[in-house]
């Protein structure tokens, strides 16, 4: 197991010991939560109910005897667990180099608690591109001649997400996280962009090295 690697488990471990018997549980997507899987299957919780950010999450998760049911059954999660590409000391992040960020940052925005887990490569000062985006397929080319007026976009050779939105990335500069999030939330054919606000964060696990530091909201600045 690489350096990285090693610390994507410590921060998962250290988010799988935030979840409790009976609790409703978002599982998110990426190589930071293959890791929290098995750290959550080895607790044994009783009467957990989970929902996944995507199929290949739902797979792994059920391979492992972890309950996954369709989000339609339940209408809030009680924590949301998932990795991040970006995050900077403001709770900033950057999601979706899965192409899964329609779906995490509706759970993340269900759940009482969304809890973000990272090694050190991805905990940075600022954020910068490329930003993933979904997009609806109507009327895409008029959505990609908008969005290129912000920077290049370049759709990605991948499949449809699960929802049938095109995952396409935007490189642009992010000098104010805020400002170019709800530039992209105008836009209609936008159907999700990967810049998640603080406001969603309530905890940060970053592993460095053989340690887990935690940032809080009461941290970010």
């Amino acid at each position: 197991m690489t350096d990285l690697e090693a610390e994507k488990r410590a921060a998962a471990i250290a988010a799988a010991a935030e979840v409790g018997d009976g609790m409703t549980v978002g599982l998110g997507t990426g190589s930071t939560v293959a890791h929290l899987l098995p750290a959550l299957a080895e607790r044994h919780l009783q009467g957990l109910r989970c929902v996944a950010t995507s199929p290949a999450t739902a797979t792994q998760a059920q391979e492992l005897g972890l309950p996954v049911e369709e989000f339609s059954a339940l209408d809030s999660l009680d924590i949301a667990i998932d990795g991040a590409d970006q995050a900077t000391p403001a709770g900033w992040l950057v999601k979706g180099g899965g192409g899964a960020h329609l779906r995490e940052k509706i759970v993340a925005a269900a759940a009482e608690r969304f809890i973000v887990i990272c090694d050190s490569s991805k905990a940075v000062d600022r954020l910068s591109p490329p930003i993933p985006l979904e997009l609806h397929t109507f009327g895409l080319d008029a959505t990609l001649h908008r969005l290129r007026a912000l920077g290049d976009v370049a759709l990605r050779d991948a499949p449809t997400s699960p929802d049938g939105g095109v995952i396409a990335d935007l490189e642009a500069p992010i000098n104010d996280p805020a400002s170019l999030a709800a530039v992209l939330a105008t836009d209609p054919g936008v159907a999700e962009h990967g810049l998640f606000p603080p406001f969603l964060v309530a905890e940060i696990l970053v592993a460095e090295g053989g340690d887990v530091r935690r940032m809080r909201p009461a941290d970010f600045v």
